[in-house]
């Protein structure tokens, strides 16, 4: 059997009140339905609580999981706090694909749509219209790959 990829997209910013228990169930729904291959775009946000997870996910199941950064040192407009929560994330990726050695325009539309070019299905959490979630999903769909929501559909 062929090992089904998911690449995972979201929002940076979440709301208070977000569902991260419903979101580990519904990943954990994913890899029972036979998704064992996640790809990450290593954002804050969405990214970082799904990357997270899959991680508890991991050590009870057999999945592997690609962090896809756009470019080396992504991470540094991170907080202090989160670039370390995104240090301990990185560590129990599987693969660590870095798009660009630095920063330059349309590297994170790129790292998207390097996603959603391996993938099976794009699992997204898109709550508006514009931004590169929405972007991403827009693709996904030109391209004819499936896309799961989680949430409400934007």
């Amino acid at each position: 059997m062929t090992a089904k990829a998911c690449a995972l997209t979201g929002h940076r910013e979440l709301p208070e009140d977000f569902p991260a228990g419903m979101l580990a169930y519904a990943l954990e729904d994913l890899v029972d339905g036979g998704y064992t291959v996640f790809y990450c775009g290593m954002a804050r946000g969405f990214d970082l609580l799904a990357l997270e997870c899959l991680a508890a996910i991991k050590q009870r199941k057999k999945i592997f999981i690609e962090a896809c950064i756009p470019y080396a040192g992504h991470e540094q407009s991170f907080s202090l706090y989160e670039r370390k929560r995104y240090k301990e994330l990185l560590s129990i990726c599987d693969k660590k694909t870095v798009l660009f050695p630095s920063y330059r325009a349309g590297c994170l539309l790129a790292r998207n749509r390097y996603m959603v070019d391996r993938c099976d299905l794009v699992f997204a959490y898109c709550e508006k219209k514009t931004g590169g979630t929405a972007y991403t999903v827009q693709y996904a769909e030109k391209c004819g790959i499936e896309i799961k929501f989680f949430g409400t559909e934007a």
